[in-house]
C-alpha cells in the first residue's frame, strides 16, 4: 500500500510540474522568442519551450519558418523538431502521472484505443501534421506506457519532417523579396 501511495504521489507532483510549467510558458510567450538571438541551440532551446506547452500552443512552427529564412533551413529543422519532440515529453509525463483526468472523454478514448492499435504509426503521423490534438497523443502514449525512447523517436521523426516544410518555406519567401 505504501508502494502505491507513493507512486500516485509521485504521478501527482509530475502533473502539477507540468501545468505550472505550461502556465509559465503561456505568461512568458513574448520572451521565449528571444533565444532566436543564440543560433541553433537558441533554435533548438525555443523548439522546446514552443512544445512544452499543453494544449495551448506557442507558435514554434511561425518562429522556425522565420529562422529558415536566417540559417540554413536543414539545420534549422533539425534543431527545432529535435526540440520540439523533447518538448513534447510535457504531456507524455501528463498521460503518465495523471491518467485519471482525461480519461472519461470520448475523443481520448478515441486516442487511446488508436495508440494500442498503431502507437508508432499515431506518433508520427501527428507529428508531422500541424495539430493541437498532438499533445492528447502524447498524453496517450505516457498513459500506456509506450516505451519512452520509441515515443521521442517516432516524434522526433515527424517533428523535423514537419519543421523542414516550415524552414524552407521561410527560406523560399525570403527569396521572394531578394533583388536579382
Amino acid at each position: 500500500m505504501q508502494e502505491k501511495s507513493r507512486k500516485l504521489l509521485t504521478r501527482g507532483l509530475i502533473l502539477i510540474l507540468v501545468f505550472l510549467l505550461t502556465l509559465l510558458l503561456i505568461l512568458n510567450r513574448d520572451k521565449v522568442q528571444d533565444f532566436g538571438h543564440y543560433g541553433y541551440p537558441g533554435i533548438f532551446l525555443v523548439s522546446v519551450l514552443s512544445n512544452a506547452t499543453l494544449i495551448f500552443p506557442i507558435p514554434g512552427v511561425v518562429f522556425t519558418s522565420a529562422m529558415g529564412a536566417v540559417f540554413n533551413p536543414f539545420w534549422v529543422a533539425v534543431a527545432a523538431g529535435s526540440g520540439a519532440a523533447i518538448g513534447e515529453l510535457t504531456g507524455y509525463l501528463a498521460g503518465f502521472s495523471g491518467q485519471i483526468i482525461l480519461d472519461r472523454r470520448e475523443f481520448y478514448d478515441r486516442m487511446v484505443e488508436l495508440m494500442r492499435k498503431y502507437g508508432d504509426v499515431v506518433v508520427l503521423v501527428l507529428a508531422v501534421i500541424p495539430n493541437p490534438v498532438f499533445d492528447l497523443a502524447g498524453m496517450a502514449a505516457g498513459m500506456l506506457k509506450l516505451p519512452v525512447g520509441r515515443f521521442l523517436l517516432w516524434c522526433s521523426i515527424g517533428k523535423i519532417l514537419k519543421m523542414l516544410v516550415f524552414s524552407y518555406t521561410g527560406a523560399s519567401i525570403l527569396k521572394l523579396f531578394e533583388l536579382p
